[in-house]
């Protein structure tokens, strides 16, 4: 017993002793952790910011929701003094004029940025392409204030009768009328626009990332330079010329002074591009400072939740378009 446990002891003397750590490399660890805790908690917070908006935005909409139910978004009833609220025309305003700004603004954005990947020499690239930037600081209201004064008058005195009187089109729904100038036609032009450097920029970019192989495989089978861009480099680069696209679409659904300036700000729903209108924002700005009561502050707050849900789904449409097309790719 007494040699078994002479062994023992001289085993245990035997086994190696860990060294101490220097305070350098305490210090590193404990860096190290706070700096990963640090980085998990930005990650976090960025969703529960946007839950917490969710659901105080939702619960201060809630008491018109369950006013109104289902009719609070096939309504185009909107009568503070009478405390009947309906959300149809701000929602109906908000898509097709965002709709009008991405037919105008995409084909424009697509082809500055296939001129200043492609075509453009390098001494006037980046020239072109800080001044196509430039126009996303521009100030809502600074567009607003030009579509009042410049935007507005040209339409009214050379577009609509264009459209009506020259071509003829003033019989058919979407442009009869009189020629106000304040329309849904005018809020769609300013958010084209303004949508335009966003896609653009995005376009070019993922156009420049094409690697120069895929061009010389296209011009060494024979095609031009046309066929080239068309048949071998907008293919490689649709998902992100998606991407760029729901992008402006999201600054489009989401503006609001350059729209109430521009957009007539009446409550109803007009087939007629040439006949004013609401969006979802502009009945926002201009109803909440006036707010006559809990039910109608309510109803603002609760179009404001719908607005926010229309945001999510584009974002999440968009980021499903970009994987879709990723992967077939």
């Amino acid at each position: 017993m007494t040699d078994v446990a002479a062994g023992d002891a001289g085993t245990a003397r035997a086994a190696p002793r860990r060294p101490a750590r220097s305070w350098t490399e305490i210090g590193t660890e404990i860096g190290d952790r706070v700096y990963g805790w640090s980085i998990t908690g930005f990650v976090l917070f960025v969703p529960l910011v946007l839950l917490l908006i969710f659901v105080a935005v939702g619960l201060a909409g809630w008491p018109a929701l369950r006013t109104f139910g289902l009719s609070f978004l096939t309504s185009s009833d909107w009568d503070p003094v009478a405390g009947h609220f309906g959300a149809a025309p701000a929602v109906y305003g908000t898509l097709v004029s965002s709709a009008i700004a991405l037919c105008v603004a995409t084909p424009l954005a697509l082809g500055v940025a296939i001129f200043l990947s492609e075509f453009a020499p390098a001494w006037l690239r980046q020239p072109v392409a800080f001044t196509v930037d430039l126009l996303a600081a521009i100030p809502s209201v600074i567009y607003g204030l030009w579509g009042i004064f410049i935007l507005v008058p040209v339409l009214r005195t050379h577009v609509m009768p264009f459209f009506s009187d020259t071509l003829h089109l003033g019989g058919t729904p979407f442009f009869a009328g009189p020629a106000y100038g304040p329309s849904m036609l005018a809020a769609g032009l300013i958010l084209a626009i303004m949508c335009l450097p966003y896609i653009s920029a995005v376009t070019r970019e993922v156009l420049l990332a094409v690697p120069r192989s895929q061009r010389e495989a296209a011009l060494a089978l024979g095609a031009t330079r046309w066929e080239m861009i068309r048949d071998a480099v907008i293919p490689y680069a649709r998902s992100g010329i998606i991407g760029g696209v729901m992008l402006g679409l999201g600054r489009a659904l989401g503006e609001t002074m350059a729209v109430t300036m521009l957009i007539g700000n009446r409550h109803e729903i007009s087939a007629s591009l040439f006949a004013p209108g609401y969006t979802m924002a502009s009945l926002i700005a201009n109803e909440f400072s006036e707010a006559s009561g809990d039910l109608h502050l309510s109803a603002l707050m609760a179009v404001g939740f719908v607005l926010l849900l229309v945001t999510f789904l584009v974002n999440a449409l968009a980021r499903w378009l970009v994987w879709q097309t990723a992967r077939e790719r």
